[in-house]
């Protein structure tokens, strides 16, 4: 069995997450091929196009969500992903357990003697008046029926589990503000979610496009990136439609036989990276993208630079500059092709107002 090393897979990665060449996709294919853009800031998913894509108009994105053809939900891992509305339908029943258990285990104590079910359908009635409500207002609400858990609990179990909402405009849209309000999807796009079949076609679906997104990878990758435990059956299910290696560390790595896997010595471009990247976020193993005493960068959400394909500092935005702060030395030619395309960064942040890069 072939082995691929971190260089390997590492530029396999860039090349499956957009990041090693210009993409010549519109906003909404993008999403789609990434499986979703974590999303709980909510813009950082516009950094993460305009890195990834030959030309980025933000507007763009924002009118997908105004037209509700990319939604803000809870899905992976029960943090929020940006997904087409034609993902979140097929794969939301299939993270329903998932996403019950996650929020059970902050909130089990308080909602004890609470049926869930029961509180389900009594969210459901407070939101089928059509009125977006906010976490805080839908436990409120609620809070009579169930004087005993804080309605915190009430409103977090609700939008986080119980019932399949959306985040409603204006939240998420560019340079726009607002409150995290929700109404269900089914009201929202106008159809009830796929429910979960038999054979799991949800799951295999799952199992290759990330692959496609993120390969080669371990099943433990798979489970990382998706919150999963329960994917074995669709993974054993797809294995004759795929291929293996094995890493450094003799992981068995799966993979679409037809996928990308670039030469290692193909140059990588400096490429900046928005908060909470599934980049490095969609791996158990991140050590092809960034080095170990540097992983809690990546879960910290510090947005991160990365030259010759590795994470090398963070960056922020600040009074129209960006600030890079790096975590290892460059040669002067990376720094300044960092410098170079930090200008860009800048000027898309600030709307050509400022071009201003300071490393540190």
């Amino acid at each position: 069995m072939a082995v691929l090393d971190n260089r390997a897979l590492n530029r396999a990665t860039l090349a499956r997450q957009l990041l090693l060449a210009p993409a010549q996709l519109d906003p909404h294919e993008a999403v789609a091929h990434l499986c979703g853009m974590q999303a709980q800031e909510p813009q950082e998913p516009f950094v993460g196009l305009w890195s990834r894509l030959s030309t980025f108009d933000p507007a763009e994105l924002s009118h997908l969500l105004t037209r509700r053809r990319v939604v803000r939900t809870h899905l992976m891992r029960r943090t929020i992903h940006l997904l087409t509305a034609e993902d979140v339908l097929s794969w939301r029943s299939r993270h329903e357990a998932m996403l019950r258990q996650r929020v059970l285990a902050v909130y089990r104590r308080e909602l004890a003697d609470v049926d869930l079910d029961e509180l389900a359908e009594a969210g459901r009635e407070v939101l089928a008046g059509g009125e977006p409500q906010s976490q805080a207002e839908l436990g409120k609400a609620l809070a009579h029926r169930w004087p005993e858990p804080r309605t915190r609990a009430l409103g977090e179990v609700l939008v986080g589990a119980l019932i399949p909402v959306v985040q409603v405009p204006p939240r998420g849209l560019w340079r726009t503000g607002g409150a995290a309000r929700y109404l269900p999807i089914s009201a929202w796009l106008g159809h009830d979610v796929d429910p979960v079949t038999r054979d799991d076609a949800a799951g295999r679906g799952l199992v290759r496009r990330y692959l496609a997104a993120f390969g080669p990878a371990a099943t433990a990758d798979v489970r990382a990136w998706s919150g999963l435990a329960g994917l074995p059956g669709a993974v054993a299910a797809t294995r004759d439609e795929l291929v293996t290696f094995r890493d450094e560390r003799g992981r068995e790595l799966l993979d679409l036989p037809d996928a990308p896997r670039p030469d290692p010595d193909v140059p990588a471009p400096v490429r900046f990276l928005p908060a909470f990247d599934n980049a490095l976020l969609g791996y158990d193993d991140r050590s092809r993208i960034v080095d170990d005493e540097h992983r809690g960068l990546s879960v910290a959400g510090d947005r991160v630079v990365l030259v010759d394909g590795r994470v090398a500092g963070t960056w922020r935005s600040t009074d129209g500059a960006v600030h890079i702060s790096l975590v290892r030395s460059l040669p002067r030619r990376r720094r300044q092709d960092l410098v170079e395309r930090g200008s860009g960064l800048a000027s898309f942040l600030s709307e050509g107002a400022s071009e201003q890069v300071r490393v540190s």
